[in-house]
C-alpha cells in the first residue's frame, strides 16, 4: 500500500512531535505492508501550520537518513487547507503538491461552508492542477448532503478516503459516509491521516471491511495502482 496522507513530518504540525514519534509510526507502517507514505503537514494560512518548503525538505532529508533501516519511501506533500491564494501558494513554493506531482491533496472545513472551493478547484484544473480532496467523510456538510460528494466527482475531483473512517474512527457519521462513498465506487485512493502512534492492525482491518465493497482486484487499484500514478 501507499499512503497519501500522513502527519508524521516531525514538529511541523498537530502530527509528531520528534523524529523518534515519527521513527516508530513509520516502522508500525511497514510492519502493516506500506511501502510508501508522503508527509502531508498542513498548511493552513495565517496560523502556526505553514513550515515552508525549505524547512520540511531539511527535515524530510533527515528523517529519511534515520529511516534508511525501515522499508519505506518517504515524499513530501501538504495537506492544503482551503483558501482564496492557493495559486499564489504554489507559485511562491510556500506549499508543495504530493510528491513533486501535479497532485494537489486540499482539505475543507469540518463543519460550516465555504461556498467558493469549486470555483477554487475549477481555477486550479484548468491551470493543470489535480485536486483530490481529503476525506471527504469527515465533512459535516457532505453528511448531511450526499449530493455534494457526487459534485465533487463529476467536476473531476478525486476522492481520498481515510481507512479509519471504515472502522469507526472518526465517528458514526463519518463512517456511515465513507461507507456510501465506497458504496458508489467513488474512491480514488485512501490514507491514514496518521498523527501518531497507534495500533496500527486498524489498518489491515479497515482493509477487510473494505472487501465488502471492492473486490481484492479493485482494492488493490486504490491501495497501490492510483496512488502509484501520483509518487511516479
Amino acid at each position: 500500500m501507499i499512503d497519501v496522507h500522513s502527519h508524521i513530518l516531525p514538529g511541523v504540525d498537530d502530527g509528531s512531535k520528534s523524529f523518534e514519534q515519527s521513527l516508530a509510526i513509520l516502522k508500525g507502517l511497514s510492519e502493516q505492508g506500506i511501502t510508501e507514505v508522503i508527509c502531508t503537514p498542513h498548511y493552513i494560512a495565517e496560523t502556526m501550520q505553514t513550515s515552508p518548503y525549505p524547512m520540511n525538505l531539511k527535515i524530510i532529508t533527515e528523517l529519511r537518513q534515520k529511516a534508511k533501516n525501515i522499508n519505506i519511501k518517504i515524499h513530501l506533500g501538504n495537506e492544503i487547507y482551503i483558501d482564496l491564494e492557493i495559486a499564489k501558494y504554489l507559485r511562491n513554493r510556500k506549499i508543495t503538491p504530493l510528491a513533486n506531482s501535479k497532485y494537489l491533496l486540499i482539505e475543507l472545513p469540518m463543519t460550516g461552508e465555504f461556498n467558493q472551493y469549486e470555483d477554487i478547484f475549477l481555477s486550479l484544473q484548468n491551470n493543470g492542477w489535480q485536486v483530490i480532496l481529503a476525506h471527504p467523510e469527515r465533512y459535516q456538510s457532505f453528511q448531511s448532503n450526499f449530493n455534494k460528494v457526487i459534485e465533487m466527482k463529476q467536476q473531476g475531483v478525486l476522492l481520498q478516503c481515510n481507512l479509519g473512517s471504515f472502522i469507526g474512527q472518526y465517528g458514526k457519521h463519518a463512517k456511515k459516509t465513507a461507507q456510501k462513498i465506497a458504496k458508489e465506487h467513488l474512491i480514488f485512493c485512501f490514507g491514514t491521516d496518521i498523527h501518531r502512534e497507534r495500533d496500527y492492525n486498524e489498518i489491515k482491518k479497515a482493509q477487510k471491511k473494505l472487501l465488502k465493497y471492492y473486490s481484492e482486484t479493485e482494492l488493490i487499484e486504490l491501495l497501490v495502482a492510483n496512488p502509484q500514478k501520483i509518487v511516479q
